[in-house]
């Protein structure tokens, strides 16, 4: 074995398992199955033009090398990104665990127990500091958060106003300009007016639905927000802050003073910089507005015993079931981001996180005068960490650079500055002696006492205490949290004890080697407004990433912006909606989707402004050809886009994709490419070759980015040549092409620092071993396939009976057992597995999807428990309420108590095969009830007696 090729570590089965799964598959090679899996006419002809693939070591010193290139500068850029200090224990334990960025979005709640409480304890701290009854487990960034809170207050208007057409926003001019940028993509399409004005001049007239504040501004002023608030609940009017979580800990909360939706960032609550991202927006509402909330919420509910336990409430919002209706096609979060930044609130608790607070606070008020000392105008009398001040930039830019500082250049006569939770005595001495020897004054500023100083307006003070709950107060010694965060782990299932065979959502090996250089400070701490030569790591790097997916997809041109493949999907469609545009093509709004597709398709057509129409699938899950030249045809004038998965959702590749793509070009649309399955592409075809326009990929599944239990995602787009001249902007650092649409995302290049797990994967990779890992994906599922259609419905296959990367199996035959498909689900967790994606596309079925990771022992693994669940619903059949599925999970508690009133024996219950009892995992709670949840509504960790007995 050549040890220095990583393609030896990151695909599973070994070169004698691989000839054993084709010898049993009747295949006489590899080859032989591709070529019998995907159709002659869209294979590729020639090796991927990529870099020689690097060793391990090779490339840890390749990115260390790079790293020296980005320049780690003390940034007061401020404007919505700050530097944090991250918690050793929190960076040790949970940023660098697998156990906790290896796990999938907790659908299946008792394996996620742990995640799901660090969730809950989020929101918790989200609700606390804001003042609002409910918030949900995060968005993508608070620009994105922003948007979302302009489209909940527009579609809950009432029913006056909608009938009235009132469409206008009114927006702070001190919004941030990523933020307004994102509000002016998302209400385009939706016919949104946004006035941009000075809120001390709004007049709060009838033809507003909503007030948006940013709080504190852009450059730190503080408006009087109990006025605005006042105001406009008096002219019914809803109001949107976008508020510093962190200045929340000293300024009293937007939800005291009646405000509707309060959003922001929790980048601040120890999260890297990253250039841009992945960090954690909060998103929190009153609860009449519960089933309007974009993203997931975590409720408390009960499981089958009673115990408390927790899942993800309300969930008939997902866009799997609503899809054009869906309140958002958000569909991800920022989960480990999200549970860093509640780590990082238990840490401190409310008085840590005053003190924090507090320490920024009297450090920019003696910065504040001490600037005054030096004669120089402070614009803001009220500010929380912020001065904007006159100065010539001439006098201080190049002075600030050669001693490594940045600030915020306004114009070139005003700046701002931004201070921080680590900025030091030494850092605050540096700035002033940088001005003063811009001035050529000496240096006897007298830095004021930090307990003489406040520049908060007295009525604006938090006087209500936050953060009162057990766990906000218990845990703040190392020793304490380390434990703490442990007892949490432990009760979640992630890819370090077991596969994951989901179908479509690709979760594979996040190697070490691809995630180490995401802890250095010449990565993470950067700022996304630094100046561009202050980062050439990381252009270098973000560059050809793009010039690698662009290889890989065969078009021409990439963007990084979206911060996950809901954010790909919008992007993609709006530029082929600003395509039509530029053509004179408006009136093209009409977007065919196949019923099969992602859920979020439709709610993304929707947001961009298209109507759908759903074209039906044959009798084999393929796109049903007949139909789909029939509508294509018929809205020829007025066709704006087709949406496919491919290979489709069903798991085939479909012989008349080329067919398909043809004929939709023919009548004027564009063909969007879904990237979930692009697994199954790379290297063997490609989006380019189908005949596809545009289409996003998911960093997350096939570039080996960690789903982090629900996020962080990077869902980038690479588009044809035609379409380059509208890849998205952004309003502070040049990213787009020259048409391109305002921005996706509030950072230039989204969540830049997960993009360098991509990059090493890639490069360790090279050619060779991604088209050996996609080959290897599709071996492992068709060996999987094989072994279970003896005991499983096969519900779809290829023309030559193979299956792509996954396949579905058909269950609902069982319901005459009495056995639904979640009892199959919940049966697996006894053995040791989360389950495939299930009753998608097609209810009542499960889609697995092994990828190329994993060894054949646990392919074997999985297929056992598969099958003995099979034997295991036959025998069930004679007692369809008391038996091991309907009773599963089955917990250390059942199995251990003293009681035992089932028909089967404790063993057969936790140990059904020989191989569970050498890594046992235990369900840390029974069946959870969700409709108890649902009914009992809450989503804070108060004690949930307290919210029964309202």
């Amino acid at each position: 074995m050549d040890t220095e090729q990583f393609s030896q570590r990151h695909i599973g089965p070994r070169e004698s398992e691989k000839e054993f799964m084709l010898k049993t598959l009747g295949l006489s090679s590899l080859d032989h199955l591709i070529q019998e899996a995907i159709p002659e006419n869209i294979r590729l002809k020639k090796p991927l033009d990529l870099p020689q693939a690097m060793s391990e070591p090779d490339l840890l010193k390749h990115l260390h090398n790079l790293g020296q290139k980005n320049q780690v500068f003390k940034s007061y850029i401020g404007m919505g990104y700050h530097e944090s200090a991250v918690p050793a224990v929190i960076q040790r334990n949970i940023f660098e665990n697998p156990g906790w960025y290896t796990s999938y979005t907790p659908y299946q709640a008792e394996i996620a127990q742990g995640r799901l409480e660090a969730l809950l304890n989020f929101q918790t701290m989200v609700c606390e500091l804001t003042g609002m009854e409910v918030a949900n487990a995060s968005l993508l960034d608070e620009s994105t958060a922003a948007a979302e809170a302009m489209n909940l207050l527009f579609a809950t208007r009432t029913r006056n106003q909608k009938k009235a057409s009132i469409r206008h926003l009114f927006v702070d001019q001190n919004v941030l300009p990523q933020t307004l940028a994102l509000l002016q993509t998302r209400a385009n399409p939706q016919q949104i007016e946004l006035v941009v004005g000075d809120l001390s001049e709004f007049e709060y007239e009838d033809t507003f639905f909503g007030v948006f504040i940013q709080y504190p501004g852009k450059f730190g002023n503080l408006c009087p927000l109990d006025q605005v608030l006042n105001n406009a609940k008096k002219n019914a009017i809803k109001t949107i802050v976008a508020a510093d979580l962190m200045s929340l800990a000293v300024l009293e909360s937007p939800g005291y003073y009646g405000a509707d939706v309060v959003v922001g960032s929790t980048q601040r609550f120890g999260i890297p910089l990253g250039y841009g991202g992945p960090h954690a927006a909060y998103f929190a509402t009153r609860e009449e507005y519960k089933r309007n909330i974009p993203g997931r919420i975590i409720g408390v509910t009960q499981d089958a015993s009673a115990n408390r336990a927790l899942r993800m409430a309300l969930q008939t919002r997902e866009q799997h079931i609503k899809r054009d209706r869906a309140t958002s096609n958000i569909c991800t979060a920022q989960v480990l981001l999200a549970v860093m930044a509640g780590m990082y609130a238990a840490y401190h608790g409310p008085k840590g996180l005053q003190y924090i607070a507090q320490q920024i606070h009297h450090k920019t008020t003696r910065l504040n005068k001490a600037l005054k000392a030096l004669g120089i105008k402070i614009h803001n009398s009220f500010f929380f960490d912020t001065l904007h001040i006159d100065f010539d930039r001439k006098l201080i830019e190049h002075l600030a650079l050669k001693r490594a500082i940045n600030f915020n250049y306004i114009s070139d006569h005003q700046l701002s500055i931004s201070l921080n939770e680590v900025t030091s005595e030494t850092d605050l001495e540096n700035i002033i002696n940088l001005f003063a020897d811009a001035l050529s004054q000496p240096h006897s500023i007298n830095l004021a006492p930090i307990k003489a100083q406040c520049q908060l307006p007295i009525r604006l003070i938090r006087q209500t205490a936050f953060m009162n709950q057990t766990v906000f107060n218990e845990y703040h010694s190392e020793t304490a949290l380390m434990r703490y965060i442990k007892n949490l782990e432990r009760k979640d299932l992630s890819l370090n004890h077991s596969m994951i065979a989901l179908g479509s959502c690709t979760m594979k090996l996040n190697a070490a080697a691809e995630m180490l250089s995401l802890s250095t400070a010449q990565w993470n701490n950067i700022h996304p407004f630094a100046p561009l030569e202050q980062a050439q790591g990381y252009r270098y790097v973000l560059d050809r990433l793009e010039s690698y997916l662009n290889s890989i997809t065969g078009f021409y041109a990439t963007s990084l912006q979206p911060n996950s493949g809901a954010q790909g999907e919008y992007a993609g469609l709006m530029m082929i909606r600003d395509y039509h545009r530029s053509r004179g093509e408006a009136g093209r709004n009409i977007c065919l989707i196949p019923s099969s597709a992602h859920g979020t398709n439709p709610a993304s057509a929707v947001m961009a402004g298209m109507k759908v129409v759903v074209v039906g699938t044959d009798k084999h899950g393929n796109i049903n050809f007949e139909e789909l030249c029939d509508k294509a045809t018929k809205y020829k004038d007025s066709l704006a886009a087709l949406m496919i998965t491919y290979p489709s959702t069903h798991g085939v590749f479909e012989s008349s994709i080329i067919d398909i793509t043809s004929h939709v070009h023919h009548c004027g649309g564009q063909v969007y490419m879904d990237g979930a399955n692009m697994n199954a592409q790379v290297g063997l075809t490609s989006p380019a070759r189908i005949g596809a326009d545009v289409c996003h990929l998911n960093l997350h599944k096939t570039f080996a980015i960690p789903h982090g239990g629900g996020g962080p995602g990077v869902g980038p787009i690479c588009v044809a040549q035609h379409l380059s001249p509208f890849l998205p902007n952004h309003p502070l650092v040049h990213t787009g092409g020259k048409l391109s649409t305002t921005s996706i995302s509030a950072a230039p290049w989204g969540s830049a620092l997960a993009c360098l797990i991509s990059y090493a994967y890639i490069r360790m990779l090279g050619a060779k071993g991604l088209t050996q890992s996609t080959e290897m994906a599709i071996l492992n599922a068709n060996y999987i396939q094989f072994r279970l259609k003896k005991h499983y419905q096969i519900l779809f296959k290829g023309e030559k009976g193979r299956a792509a990367h996954e396949f579905i199996i058909d269950c609902r035959p069982f319901k005459e057992k009495g056995i639904e498909i979640v009892d199959i689900a919940k049966r697996l967790m006894d053995y040791g597995f989360h389950a495939p994606t299930m009753s998608f596309p097609v209810p009542g079925t499960m889609m697995i999807e092994p990828t190329e990771s994993e060894n054949l022992a646990e392919l074997n693994r999985f297929c056992e428990a598969m099958i003995t669940i099979r034997t295991e619903i036959t025998s069930s059949a004679s007692d369809q309420k008391n038996n091991i599925l309907r009773n599963a999970p089955h917990t250390l508690e059942m199995v251990t108590a003293n009681d035992w009133r089932f028909p089967y024996s404790r063993s057969e219950a936790a140990y059904p095969l020989h191989f569970i009892s050498e890594n046992k995992f235990w369900p840390s709670v029974r069946r959870v009830d969700e409709a108890f949840g649902d009914r009992n509504f809450m989503c804070t960790c108060e004690p949930i007696s307290s919210y029964i007995n309202e």
